[in-house]
């Protein structure tokens, strides 16, 4: 055991400066001491793994702790975005919002959800909804501007005369 840390001492003298400047050069400095303190820690749970020559395996991992470090804040800030949404303006507001569009979805034919849905929650081309749908870009496209229609119509209705969500979905 002495002699893999002696070696792993030896590897981390020689090589953590490199490694440090390595992951300096590609995201700054801000991250480069948490990534270089996890590369050696991964370097040390793997070193039965390690090559004889250390720099190239260690730049590979540093890389990776730094790629998985890049999705983990991408995930955190995409989180913290969706959250300052939530809490801008009133929650009544977004809920009554999402009620009001749920209560004119249910007043739609299946077929008319269907076709909003593929478009504005899916996110599909009307080339690609046609497709799923079976039917011509042009065909879907009407059907589109008809659904968009009667969609409209119905957010612009009062409440009272939209059919209530829970009695449709039961």
């Amino acid at each position: 055991m002495t002699s893999d840390r002696e070696r792993f001492t030896t590897i981390y003298d020689e090589c953590r400066q490199r490694v440090w400047a390595y992951v300096v050069s590609r995201a700054g400095r801000q991250v480069a001491d948490e990534v270089v303190s996890e590369t050696f820690a991964i370097a040390w749970r793997r070193f039965d793994q390690m090559p004889q020559n250390a720099l190239p395996w260690l730049l590979g991992v540093a890389r990776n702790v730094l790629r998985d470090s890049v999705r983990a804040e991408a995930r955190r800030e995409g989180i913290r975005r969706e959250m300052r949404e939530w809490v801008t303006g009133d929650v009544a507001d977004h809920v009554a919002e999402r009620l009001g569009v749920l209560r004119a979805m249910a007043g739609l034919t299946p077929d008319e959800r269907e076709i909003l849905v593929l478009v504005a929650w899916q996110g599909l081309s009307p080339g690609d909804a046609a497709k799923v749908l079976g039917c011509s870009v042009p065909a879907f496209r009407v059907r589109l501007h008809r659904a968009r229609k009667r969609l409209r119509a119905a957010l612009e209705s009062p409440v009272s005369s939209q059919p209530r969500l829970v009695e449709e979905l039961s």
